[in-house]
């Protein structure tokens, strides 16, 4: 297994849209990245100053070349797009595997 944390920077101050990242943004994730071995999704909000993070998302695959391949995948333009309804932040990307 390989857990990708997806995080957002900013404070109290930075535009993010919560409900959509949750009810639309998420599900498009999961939609879209688990044929290729998406097998856990989570978000969450830090309290708190949240050490200068907004939102925090996991996403467990199955293994490193499954999310590579979803990150490959047509789908991701769809996922990416989908950010900028959410935020202007740009997401960074850390592995854990």
């Amino acid at each position: 297994m390989v857990t990708m944390y997806v995080t957002y920077a900013g404070n109290a101050d930075t535009p993010f849209d919560r409900e959509h990242w949750i009810g639309v943004h998420l599900p498009l994730v999961r939609d879209c990245w688990g044929p290729y071995g998406l097998e856990r999704l989570a978000g969450f909000f830090p309290q708190g100053d949240g050490g200068g993070l907004i939102a925090i998302a996991t996403c467990v695959f199955r293994d490193e070349a499954a999310m590579e391949a979803a990150l490959a995948s047509p789908e991701t333009e769809r996922v990416m797009a989908d950010v900028d309804l959410v935020t202007a932040v740009k997401p960074q990307r850390t592995l854990d595997a």
